[in-house]
């Protein structure tokens, strides 16, 4: 679900002092496109947005929900748009979130 290396990988890139903040503007902006996404009846901007959550999460290593986002932006791409399971997604995001925060409290702690 979550590809650890990357975390580990951009946790060095941006140094420890700066990832917390990194993580906190990446949930911000991913749960305000998801909630847009979920509350909008005009799918036009869709495979767009799938796009965005898809960079998103490769970024901070939510490998699995970048997956299900990728389906989703091809699905959008091809007019598909109606059959995405943006409930799938957003399930997705929510344990990928939960697995990655109580992991990296441990990682904190130790």
């Amino acid at each position: 679900m979550i590809d650890w290396n990357r975390v580990t990988e951009l946790r060095d890139e941006i140094g420890a002092e700066d990832f917390g903040e990194v993580v906190e503007i990446f949930l911000e902006e991913v749960e305000d496109e998801i909630t847009n996404l979920c509350g909008q009846v005009d799918k036009s901007n869709l495979e767009s947005t799938m796009h965005f959550l898809k960079g998103s999460a490769l970024n901070l290593g939510f490998s699995e929900f970048s997956t299900l986002c990728q389906k989703g932006e091809t699905a959008a791409g091809a007019g598909a748009g109606d059959g995405i399971d943006l409930t799938e997604i957003t399930n997705c995001y929510a344990a990928s979130k939960s697995e990655f925060l109580n992991a990296l409290s441990k990682l904190d702690a130790a």
